[in-house]
């Protein structure tokens, strides 16, 4: 059997190929790092905590890609603190604790303090939360956690009590494009060794369409240097077509039961309110895209017509419970055109919340104690006995009388808790209601 003295060995891989672009670029010091300068800026309470050593606990909160890792590792690094980086996907009670134990030795023996990082914070149980805490008030580890979901719904209370909450923003376009161009020029890290002319209108296309996330803006970037072919003189031509090619299509950030789902609705629902039917269909239309139950947003549409439209165009009821209808008869793909019909309808109807918010009122009247009783002409009078105790004594039949209307106390205390708007059809119902008010103060 022949045996090759010396095998042959691949080239070792370049290590674009091993470290990913983004992985690569991540800041190292607070003036690297773009973007949340509403908590970074000069004078900010973050960047004042770090930069005076004074911090025990942290919860970085945002979408994905805009840099909760890489802020955690530059408040390690500018504290001089070991950093210990876990996950609440992978991680469990026994790592927690092994970490904890190894951070109270090392500050034991070393002095050395350790910063316990652990991303995808939501995704440990209450139980696993919990164990944290001892940790926490000893002073045993500084603690960031970092979550894309709301963390006063994810996280416990007693965490979160012990923690400073810090919202993270979406990067801007422009904060994007410049992390582009950055990578472009780094020959250390990023992808300054080769020879890339890029289109501008290629970087506001990979900005614009990242929604925001570094890690997606990127590694479209890389992928799109990687997979071109220079010309003849070694230069990659980033055209607007490549970075279309790179990014694919727009992926949109929205979680089915975290901020975005409900930002978005609301976002929705106020531009109904508001008259905006054009903001009204892309909100709609990001809602559909992203695959949102169309149930859920049908049901919105029927509360809103009620709602914010109410009596000022009542068939706008008619139309949202006929669209709710028409999407469940359908089903979807065809459901978002009713449910576009109706959005429309309500965002372009005149609007009134009188009926709803006259409610609220006597809602709030009761709840407070203040409830008064039936006055004896409206009790039920048609049983035997009821005259003897003064049931519906009294009582003037509507329509016996001219107008089907008579001037007659409904509320002992003569309340008034609607009062129509002049908008659409409850300007006739205001001269209506006038016309009977005025009536019935004269009878008094």
């Amino acid at each position: 059997m022949f045996i090759d003295d010396e095998p042959e060995t691949e080239p070792p891989p370049r290590r674009e190929q091993v470290v990913p672009l983004a992985a690569r670029m991540r800041p190292r010091t607070l003036d690297e790092y773009v973007g949340q300068q509403h908590i970074l800026g000069p004078g900010k309470l973050l960047r004042r905590a770090v930069e005076a050593d004074r911090f025990s606990a942290i919860i970085f909160y945002g979408p994905p890609g805009v840099g909760k890792t890489s802020l955690a590792q530059i408040i390690a690094q500018r504290t001089a603190s070991r950093f210990v980086n876990l996950s609440g996907v992978e991680s469990n009670v026994a790592d927690l604790r092994k970490a904890a134990d190894h951070a109270s030795q090392r500050m034991r023996l070393h002095g050395q303090t350790t910063t316990l990082f652990v991303d995808e914070i939501h995704r440990f149980n209450k139980a696993q939360q919990d164990v944290l805490l001892p940790y926490l008030e000893r002073g045993t580890v500084r603690f960031i956690g970092a979550t894309t979901h709301n963390p006063f719904f994810y996280l416990n209370s007693p965490l979160v009590s012990r923690a400073q909450i810090f919202e993270l923003q979406a990067l801007g376009a422009d904060d994007l494009a410049h992390l582009i161009r950055q990578a472009l020029a780094d020959e250390e890290r990023g992808l300054g060794e080769y020879k890339v002319v890029i289109e501008d209108a290629a970087v506001q296309h990979l900005a614009m369409i990242s929604d925001g996330d570094a890690r997606k803006c990127l590694g479209a970037l890389e992928l799109g240097v990687l997979t071109s072919e220079p010309d003849a003189n070694g230069v990659i031509h980033f055209t607007i077509d490549v970075a279309a090619e790179s990014i694919q299509q727009k992926v949109i950030v929205y979680d089915g039961d975290g901020d975005a789902h409900y930002d978005t609705i609301s976002a929705f629902i106020k531009s109904m309110r508001g008259s905006d039917p054009d903001a009204t269909l892309y909100w709609l239309a990001k809602m559909i895209y992203a695959g949102e139950d169309f149930r859920f947003i049908a049901r919105r549409i029927v509360i809103c017509a009620s709602e914010d439209i109410g009596l000022a165009d009542s068939n706008a009821l008619r139309v949202a419970v006929a669209a709710q209808q028409a999407a469940e008869f359908v089903g979807l793909p065809e459901a978002r055109i009713p449910l576009a019909h109706a959005a429309v309808y309500l965002a372009t109807a005149p609007k009134s919340n009188s009926a709803y918010a006259g409610l609220e009122t006597a809602l709030t009247d009761v709840r407070q104690g203040r409830t008064l009783p039936v006055p004896d002409h409206l009790k039920d009078g048609s049983y035997a006995g009821a005259k003897k105790l003064g049931r519906g004594v009294g009582y003037q039949y509507a329509h016996d009388f001219e107008d089907n209307f008579v001037p007659q106390a409904y509320l002992p205390e003569g309340r008034t808790y609607y009062t129509p708007s002049g908008n659409g059809q409850e300007i006739r119902i205001r001269e209506r209601l006038d016309f009977w008010r005025q009536k019935f103060q004269a009878t008094k």
